[in-house]
């Protein structure tokens, strides 16, 4: 009789641990954050950079995932580390969204800004193109940073550190994609401007670019609109053609977005003259009544994940 007891007891456990479907697994699943801090480079100084990957990542081992830098790496994920006490809770609407199947699941690393922020997403070589004016107006505007703001282009290096460092991490420490129509990269303000600057820069690294809210003043106003037209004369010639890459931009009306529309207006007639289709390999969108903040672009993550990673 005892023997038939513990001989019942066994079965009951055996079928207790039997592996669970995979239903069961992708409920059970958890994505994650590794946190690379102070992440060296021989280019431009240490920063944390925030690499999350999805449930999907851990479901199936023997797939490779498409990658998506994003700047301003502290404002992606928690609140707790964001500039302003609001995230873009890229994460958790990014794994709703896969989840749902709208988008491809994908790694997606956060960038931390530091201090040299504006001079890190400053689009170097549209300096080339500034007239004599715009570079006295551009010369004030760095003495007006103060001391202990460096005041020289950092954008060429800062690219450097992020192809030929972190990338080649990215692609020996992950089950990344690394070939160019799986390397995307995205940001918001000035992080928009560097976005389009890296691809233009680097064709043959990402595929795709996001710019949200793009600054196009080049951190100034509307009074000085100089820079602006130096950095659409650099795409003119840089930024490639259409067939290969996928470009997406919006806007907001309000605050500081409110300066932005004539200047995508006139982006979104150079994107025509390279042959970009709207709907097809690029949008622009325009969002009534948007700020220029978190909050905004929290509310919109949905819509730029979506076609940057559409399936």
């Amino acid at each position: 009789m005892k023997i038939m007891l513990n001989l019942l007891i066994s079965l009951l456990f055996l079928n207790g641990c039997a592996t669970p479907s995979l239903h069961s697994n992708a409920t059970a699943a958890q994505s994650r954050i590794d946190y690379l801090n102070a992440f060296s480079s021989r280019y431009v100084i240490p920063r944390n950079v925030e690499v999350w990957l999805p449930r999907q990542y851990f479901l199936t081992p023997n797939t490779a995932l498409p990658v998506l830098y994003m700047h301003d790496g502290q404002n992606l994920f928690s609140l707790h580390s964001a500039n302003f006490g609001v995230a873009w809770e890229v994460d958790d609407i990014a794994q709703r969204l896969m989840d749902e199947g709208k988008i491809q699941p994908a790694i997606i690393v956060g960038i931390w800004s530091t201090a040299q922020r504006r001079m890190e997403y400053f689009p170097e070589r549209a300096a080339q193109y500034f007239s004599e004016q715009d570079g006295a107006v551009l010369d004030q505007l760095k003495q007006h940073l103060g001391a202990g703001k460096n005041t020289e282009y950092l954008a060429d290096d800062y690219l450097r550190f992020i192809v030929s460092e972190l990338k080649p991490y990215i692609d020996r420490h992950y089950r990344s994609l690394p070939e160019r129509t799986n390397t995307l990269i995205a940001g918001s303000s000035m992080g928009g401007l560097i976005s389009i600057y890296a691809l233009a820069e680097y064709p043959e690294v990402f595929g795709s670019a996001a710019g949200v809210s793009t600054h196009w003043p080049l951190f100034l106003n509307n009074d000085h609109p100089g820079p602006a037209a130096s950095f659409r004369q650099y795409l003119q010639v840089q930024l490639p053609r259409a067939s290969t890459h996928r470009i997406y931009f919006d806007y907001g009306t309000a605050t500081l977005d409110q300066y932005y529309e004539i200047h995508q207006q006139q982006v979104d007639a150079l994107m025509v003259e390279k042959g970009y289709v709207q709907g097809r390999d690029w949008v622009t969108k325009k969002f009534p009544g948007a700020e220029h903040n978190e909050q905004a672009w929290q509310a919109r993550i949905d819509v730029i994940l979506e076609f940057l990673l559409k399936p």
